[in-house]
């Protein structure tokens, strides 16, 4: 066996209604907390399900402000105000309440307003110096797994997108609770549920870091999803598959964590940067087409996933490669969400930028288990059109 390393937050709650406990939970885990800083959003802000949580922290004699600045994809002038925010009230902890963007901001700013960096120049792996703020993360999808990941995207300039990946951004406390995400409309919970199982097909694969702990939670992640995404579509007050969903989605959250996503994320995220199309639909529009660009490098293992998905199903390790794409795009079918890259407004005068767009993202694509050259990239984007 070759030696691996593993890491993930060291402590997570999964029970429907924590949330409403989440002060009683920090006054637990850090008895001298007596200010903190709610990051979340505005539109989950007006949903009503941030007062049960609130209300929490006040009885826990925690002095909370909430910063509700974040937006999809959020921009570095979004973290900055989160920062001036949480350093003008001098909070002593941090908590992300939200979807991917807001826990990615969450992680951010609790690193930042000690003071030790700048946001520049965290960008990269490795590059987050010092201690952070204590950080707790309620996620309200089931899909980026953010609440267990050292990983925090921004966007920068005008499309471009940078990644700050290192071991400070692990949170010390997840808690998952369905409750948070009853009011998800079908095609997100579709597009994030794709997104988490795009997680887990990917760290399964993953080139440089794959590892028997990566497999197992990838594995495990995939058959949760699979088996509660149409449900959670369907009948979206589903809290058993709701809560199903989210523990997939943090599984395979520590899975790509530790085995790291590729050509799939690589090729979506100049789809989200560049188009405004959220993430976990761009990468169920690419895919497919990375998924079959791949088999030539990849088909005994996707086989082996395919067979999470179809426990009796048998046959070469191709066709088994290949029932696995089929049953990604049936998923997707099934959601009725889009398909194609025409359907979110791309054109074919388009494939270009996005190709060159893709081949910046040097950190994913050396991941992947087939090198991808621009024009493999152009022609995976031509595929899915």
């Amino acid at each position: 066996m070759s030696a691996f390393q593993f890491r993930t937050v060291p402590h997570v709650i999964v029970d429907a209604g924590a949330a409403a406990q989440l002060g009683a939970h920090i006054a637990h885990h850090f008895p001298s907390v007596r200010r903190a800083l709610l990051v979340t959003d505005a539109g989950f802000l007006s949903t009503g399900l941030a007062e049960a949580p609130l209300h929490s922290l006040r009885v826990a004699g925690i002095d909370v402000h909430v910063f509700s600045e974040v937006q999809a994809d959020p921009p570095e002038a979004v973290v900055l105000a989160g920062v001036a925010q949480a350093q003008m009230f001098h909070v002593e902890l941090i908590i992300g309440l939200g979807g991917g963007s807001s826990l990615d901001v969450a992680k951010l700013i609790a690193v930042l307003a000690p003071g030790h960096q700048e946001l520049g120049q965290l960008y990269g792996i490795g590059n987050v110096q010092g201690q952070r703020l204590p950080l707790v993360q309620l996620p309200t999808t089931a899909g980026t797994g953010s609440e267990v990941s050292n990983i925090a995207i921004v966007t920068t300039g005008a499309t471009s997108k940078m990644g700050v990946v290192a071991p400070q951004l692990y949170a010390d406390l997840a808690i998952l609770d369905a409750s948070l995400t009853l009011g998800l409309p079908p095609a997100i919970t579709a597009a994030t549920g794709i997104d988490a199982m795009v997680h887990a097909i990917e760290a399964y694969t993953s080139r440089l870091l794959k590892n028997p702990l990566s497999d197992m939670l990838a594995r495990q992640a995939l058959s949760l999803l699979h088996g509660h995404l149409v449900t959670a579509c369907s009948d979206g007050a589903n809290l058993p598959a709701r809560q199903a969903m989210l523990l997939g989605a943090m599984l395979a959250g520590q899975a790509f964590s530790n085995a790291p996503v590729a050509a799939v994320h690589a090729l979506a995220y100049p789809i989200g940067g560049l188009f405004h199309v959220p993430h976990g639909l761009s990468n169920a529009l690419v895919l497919p087409h990375v998924l079959r660009f791949n088999l030539s490098h990849a088909a005994p293992l996707y086989a082996e996933l395919a067979t999470v998905l179809r426990p009796a199903m048998k046959g070469s390790d191709e066709a088994r490669a290949q029932a696995l794409i089929d049953t990604m795009q049936e998923i997707a079918a099934t959601t009725g969400i889009a398909r194609t890259l025409r359907e979110v407004g791309i054109a074919a005068s388009d494939l270009d930028r996005l190709a060159d767009e893709a081949m910046l993202q040097t950190r994913l694509l050396g991941n992947n288990p087939r090198t991808v050259t621009r024009g493999d990239a152009r022609a995976i984007y031509a595929a899915a059109l």
